[in-house]
């Protein structure tokens, strides 16, 4: 178990200034899937997942330490206002990232990563987080000569310096920041697991609104007619069923189990590293959805298949894995919904694309309904080993 007694564990909700700061990173995910959809290869999705990661890595990197430091305190409220300001700057870049803003988007970015880190470096509330926040620091170092000569170098050889500066930061994140014989003890912090979960919560149904968005719009642009409208209809209607997946009891079951976990820090580290590849799914399926309202009965192609189908599958594979490492159930329900997009989405090359999304509703409509039921036992199951 934990070595934090229950009494240091600290409960705060949600403040109105990190919602706040959540709004910049609305305006980066819409920017990023603008600029899939007016990138639409193979080269186009390597540049959105490399911003990709180094937009939700400022998110994650400056949500976890207004966690730690509590927002509430000055510098904290400080701290997020300068990152949210730097921020807005960086993302703006967005579209013209691998054209002539490259500084202006990586300029931004590592002063967000530096003076966040260094801040929490230094106010952090105890030896150990500030050590930790040291470290992450080095990290930071490592990958910010690759960030600086990929801005410099034309825009060809720039995918691969940020492709390898992202690879570092991506790494720093999934393992916690290590150095050679020093790793952070998690289960000596101090921590607002539920805090950090549900500004995870929040920052989903911020994306989930931004295809929201995209839909809007592309329907503000097409034809006035019934395929259109049957376009529209559908996508909603797979946007509610991803919703439902996870709120349809999968967030009793994920906060059961983080806090009772022994590690809730490592727990939702994972769900922070989940994040990366729900964020990229779901940018994928608004690309996905635009293109099929923009025209509902053109022809099928492989492009639509993977971000339709691609996009959702990633999503459930994601959430299978996440959901195996904390709560040990509710998996493989997620993973044999996976491997159905997957092998469905494959008659999306040759289907009309309005064909193409009334099977990938059917598919999700299934998903959310045994989903819902699953949750429900699991979280029954797992409250009852708790009390007993």
């Amino acid at each position: 178990m934990t070595s934090v007694p229950e009494s240091l564990r600290p409960r705060r909700e949600v403040s109105p200034l990190e919602l706040f700061y959540d709004l910049v990173f609305v305006f980066a995910i819409i920017q990023l899937s603008h600029h899939l959809l007016d990138h639409l290869t193979w080269r186009g999705a390597a540049e959105t997942a490399v911003l990709l990661i180094a937009v939700f890595g400022t998110w994650a990197y400056t949500s976890y330490e207004a966690t730690f430091l509590d927002v509430h305190r000055q510098v904290t409220r400080w701290m997020i206002v300068i990152v949210m300001g730097l921020g807005l700057f960086m993302n703006a870049a967005i579209p013209g990232a691998f054209e002539d803003r490259a500084w202006a988007f990586v300029v931004p970015l590592l002063l967000i990563l530096f003076f966040a880190g260094a801040v929490t470096a230094v106010a952090g509330r105890t030896d150990v987080l500030r050590e930790h926040f040291r470290r992450t620091l080095v990290w930071v170092a490592a990958s910010a000569p690759l960030w600086m000569v990929g801005a410099a170098v034309g825009s060809g050889p720039r995918l691969w310096w940020w492709a390898a500066a992202a690879l570092i930061d991506l790494t720093g994140t999934w393992l916690a920041h290590p150095l050679p014989g020093r790793r952070l003890s998690s289960r000596e912090l101090a921590f607002d697991a539920e805090h950090m979960l549900e500004r995870l919560r929040l920052f989903f149904i911020i994306v989930l609104g931004e295809t929201v968005l995209i839909t809007g719009r592309a329907m503000t642009e097409a034809p006035v007619d019934a395929a259109t409208g049957l376009a529209a209809a559908g996508v909603f209607t797979a946007l509610v069923c991803l919703w439902a997946a996870y709120f349809g009891g999968g967030e009793d079951v994920i906060t059961t189990a983080v806090t009772t976990s022994a590690d809730p820090v490592r727990s939702v580290r994972l769900a922070v590293n989940s994040t990366y590849l729900v964020l990229a799914a779901l940018a994928a399926l608004a690309v996905g959805s635009e293109l099929v309202i923009t025209h509902p009965t053109g022809h099928g192609s492989t492009a639509l298949a993977l971000l339709l189908f691609g996009g959702p599958a990633l999503y459930l594979a994601t959430a299978a894995w996440f959901f195996s490492a904390t709560a040990g159930g509710a998996w493989k329900e997620r993973l044999l919904a996976a491997a159905t997009l997957a092998v469905t989405g494959v008659a999306a090359v040759w289907l009309p694309p309005l064909a193409s999304l009334a099977l990938l509703d059917i598919i999700l409509i299934t998903t959310a309904a045994i989903l819902t039921r699953a949750h429900r036992r699991l979280t029954g199951s797992m409250k009852t080993a708790t009390t007993g």
